[in-house]
């Protein structure tokens, strides 16, 4: 799912051709973010739109040869002459006067020229990694453009660079053109985006747009870039292998007053590779053309002279809440005075209503993760890895608000468990940093899951590589690392080939706070009459099903319903509870009689607690509240969940805790013949530490 999706959107036709457009509507100056080549289409945008359209008006458009306007193989529809009108059109179209002009490489040319011949309709422009007619060639490419048309055999490299070839090798050339452009190292998302773009158009097309005939005469053109008259900023990376970095300096100098900011060592596409840099250019110069929106300071919610933190907690799930609020009640104990700030997400911010917590209000912009999530699941299959990464947008959007609230420095330290957006980008970006910072997390690697193939395992070892990299470059972005759980609940593999083991890395780089259950088993009370208040029959043979605080669960919970017949006939008294969670209707769900359908409850390890058995998926939390409390369950992870399958299931079998099943091959007969087998079954676990909140408090609670 996007992370910011339009207000409105609309075709516009010129000449026989349909251009679609996206408007995101605020009261505010307008941001036209222009085509790039149309290689590929205006998602190549998806980092910068969430950002600048909370500060300004956006409007983007897809090219006529990509997206969702109309292909044409006619040349002539490509010439400077009509990306122009089309750009004109779409400013008519959007009821825009005027505007802020932004483009990528193409795109950088699109927008010199619009403030060159269209003044008018520009109030500025910021030209990323532009061409232009007057670009300089990269060393030994200058004659690619003579055998552009000439049917080459066997072409390698840049003789790639040939409409022959693709009419026959398209995606071939998009997977070596896109290499040369995600050059950076640690770019295989933007790769993968780019080449999956690419495929949405055909190698005639964009042939086409390379033999466009010249439409503007090169002398009358050089005189009117020479007299732009708007601000215009030029950005590009030292080690672009598109783009000859030597253009832009005679782009920025032709143009009178233009700034121009070098990225060092960025490639050709920092949109992608360093959208926070980017964002933050864009918005600079933006608010150098327009006098900045007045609502900026909306989220300042005053000062006081007590401690201050800022405590966000990821959404995927509601386990980080209830370990997050332990810990905060620690942290309470040891400065009386804190106040704490949640920038949260629902599921979260109903365990954190629950125990009154107060909720930053920028929480309300945060982009859902947890929708996320859901979109992209099967049945009870969720690739998590490849989910992460899709998430990409999400996060970039996330961590601009993040910044943003921090940016009024109104904490004295933030505290991120498993903010993930937070914690890459603020590595990625130290020069922000102006907080103390804690990381908090349960889990450290990704693993590739074997059956999603050699490609997963290469890119989750580059990931691997770029955190490890990340840290030992800003050691000091983490003022404290903190990893909840033990030495031995880390997995015995390496981060990837020729990478550290986990273990032995994770041991050096974090502190150790013991498992966190957000309670004290002990202070339960008596079982007995736990059960009682709950409204358990001593009798009853309690089953609870659960799936935690996101939707992804939902077939196990329709697998579980579909075997409780069976179950019933086995286990006399069988009282079983499907708790659906605050993400699933229980009216989506097979209803039968005898069964209790409840959607979220508050505080639901009590319930675990006194419960003869509990069916749940893979999820850490709930597992772990289980074995703490000495409940047999069974647990079937989520396939392609690497967490669940890989750093859950070795915790799990240290404490010698639950049964493992494999819902893909447990049919509800078998289910059935499961629960009857493990319903009331003594256990014995080994115990759950009770002191993890207390430890990580104290480790916070130094930097206050």
């Amino acid at each position: 799912m996007r992370a910011r999706y339009p207000d409105r959107e609309g075709v516009v036709e010129r000449n026989g051709e349909q251009i679609f457009f996206e408007v995101y509507d605020r009261q505010a100056p307008t941001i036209l973010l222009t085509p790039t080549w149309e290689i590929v289409h205006s998602r190549h945008w998806k980092f910068m739109i969430p950002f600048l359209a909370r500060h300004y008006r956006v409007v983007t458009y897809d090219p006529v040869g990509n997206g969702r306007s109309t292909r044409s193989t006619d040349p002539n529809r490509y010439t400077d002459v009509e990306r122009m009108a089309d750009a004109v059109a779409i400013l008519d179209a959007t009821e825009t006067a005027s505007c802020l002009v932004v483009g990528w490489s193409a795109g950088g040319r699109l927008v010199t020229l619009l403030a060159a011949l269209h003044g008018d309709r520009v109030d500025g422009a910021v030209a990323i990694s532009p061409s232009h007619p007057w670009v300089v060639p990269i060393p030994g490419r200058e004659s690619i453009a003579d055998t552009f048309t000439v049917d080459l055999d066997d072409p390698q490299g840049w003789e790639k660079f040939n409409s022959r070839y693709w009419q026959r090798e398209w995606l071939d050339f998009a997977e070596f053109f896109f290499g040369e452009a995600a050059s950076d190292p640690h770019s295989t998302k933007g790769w993968d985006d780019m080449v999956g773009w690419s495929q949405e158009t055909t190698g005639d097309v964009i042939a086409a747009t390379v033999m466009a005939p010249v439409s503007i005469d090169v002398n009358v053109l050089e005189a009117a870039v020479r007299a732009i008259d708007v601000p215009f900023l030029v950005v590009q990376g030292t080690a672009d292998r598109l783009r000859n970095p030597k253009s832009s300096s005679i782009l920025a100098d032709m143009i009178p007053d233009a700034e121009l900011v070098w990225l060092d060592g960025a490639g050709h596409a920092p949109t992608g590779r360093f959208p926070v840099r980017i964002n933050h250019l864009i918005k600079t110069h933006a608010d150098s053309v327009y006098i900045p929106p007045i609502d900026a300071s909306r989220w300042h919610i005053g000062h006081s002279r007590a401690k201050r933190a800022l405590m966000i907690s990821s959404p995927i799930g509601l386990g980080h809440a209830r370990r997050d609020v332990a810990i905060i009640d620690e942290l309470r104990k040891i400065h009386p005075d804190l106040e704490v700030d949640w920038l949260a997400q629902d599921p979260v911010t109903r365990v954190l209503d629950a125990n009154g917590e107060r909720i930053h209000p920028a929480s309300s912009y945060l982009a859902n993760e947890s929708s996320h999530m859901e979109d992209l699941a099967g049945e009870h299959d969720l690739a998590v890895f490849q989910a992460l990464r899709d998430m990409d947008e999400i996060q970039v959007a996330n961590f601009m608000l993040i910044n943003e609230v921090l940016a009024d420095g109104q904490y004295d330290v933030v505290i991120g468990d498993e903010a993930w957006e937070l914690d890459y980008h603020l590595h990625e970006n130290s020069n922000l940093k102006e907080t103390p910072y804690v990381w908090l997390t349960d889990f450290v690697g990704y693993l590739p899951m074997p059956e999603r193939g050699e490609r997963e395992a290469f890119v989750t070892a580059d990931y691997n590589a770029e955190m490890i990299e990340q840290v030992a470059r800003h050691p000091t972005v983490r003022d404290r690392a903190i990893f909840v759980g033990a030495p031995e609940d880390i997995v015995p593999d390496r981060f990837g080939p020729d990478l550290p083991l986990i273990k032995e890395w994770t041991e050096a780089n974090y502190d150790f706070a013991g498992y966190i259950t957000g309670f004290d088993p002990s202070a339960l009370g008596d079982r007995d009459e736990l059960r009682a208040e709950l409204g358990y029959h001593p009798d009853h043979k309690v089953c609870i099903v659960s799936v935690g605080g996101s939707a992804v669960g939902i077939d196990l919970l329709r697998r579980v319903i579909t075997a409780y017949p069976a179950a019933a006939d086995a286990v006399d008294d069988l009282r079983m509870i499907i708790v659906a969670g605050p993400r699933i209707d229980p009216s989506l769900l097979p209803q039968i009689e005898g069964i209790e359908y409840r959607t979220y409850v508050d505080r639901l390890y009590r319930h675990l607690a006194v419960a003869d058995l509990a069916v749940v998926q893979g999820g850490l939390t709930t597992t772990m509240e289980l074995t703490a409390c000495k409940v047999p369950f069974l647990y079937l992870p989520l396939r392609n969940h690497f967490e669940q399958n890989f750093h859950v299931r070795t915790r799990l079998d240290r404490y010698n805790a639950g049964q493992f099943l494999d819902y893909h091959n447990t049919d509800p007969d078998a289910l059935a013949a499961s629960i009857a087998t493990n319903i009331g079954r003594q256990v014995q676990y080994r115990d759950v530490e009770t002191d993890g909140a207390k430890n990580a408090a104290r480790t916070i609670g130094d930097l206050l």
